[in-house]
């Protein structure tokens, strides 16, 4: 095959047990519009987006059995565009019907977590400036001001061994890849 291919994440479909309950959990909590709904032989298919690029990015498959135990999906991440919107976000989001709502600092990270009615963890976080090794795990307090978060954050990654900042870190990574 030679150089392998660059890949672009695209989307993720879950199965589920309850369409409609999820459907509705997408939609109304975290924003998704339907585009398309359907069956594909014995499964139906709900297609959802945020992005007029992207006809999916997120497909809900009806057919999780009742007794399944637990959800093999350790957990569905959605990028957002900055700390102020992680904050808006979490202030609206303690208000719907959520299961399990954290906030933690990865250091190079800020995220959110909290599961949908199936039990699926979701993710909602924004990059941090800087790299620190994972995992890591500290308390985050979104009601704090930005400016003390980002400070906070700064000052626990600059404690741990190996600290950069993203884009030195990312121009190593970029070494990695071109090297493979």
């Amino acid at each position: 095959m030679g150089k392998p291919p660059t890949l672009t994440f695209s989307h993720v479909g879950i199965w589920v047990t309850d369409l409609e309950a999820m459907r509705r959990f997408y939609t109304g909590v975290l924003g998704f519009v339907e585009t398309d709904r359907g069956p594909i032989g014995d499964t139906e298919l709900v297609f959802l987006s945020q992005a007029t690029s992207d006809h999916h990015q997120l497909v809900l498959a009806k057919g999780r059995p009742h007794d399944a135990g637990f959800t093999t999906v350790n957990q569905i991440s959605y990028k957002l565009d900055s700390l102020e919107t992680l904050k808006a976000v979490y202030a609206d989001i303690v208000d719907k019907p959520v299961k399990e709502l954290v906030q933690i600092s990865h250091g190079n990270a800020w995220s959110i977590y909290f599961k949908d009615p199936e039990g699926n963890r979701i993710e909602l976080f924004v990059d941090t400036p800087w790299y620190t090794p994972q995992p890591c795990r500290e308390p985050l307090d979104l009601t704090k001001p930005v400016e003390q978060i980002r400070k906070e954050t700064e000052a626990y990654c600059r404690s741990r061994p190996r600290f950069a900042s993203r884009e030195a870190w990312q121009g190593e990574l970029g070494a990695k890849i071109a090297a493979r």
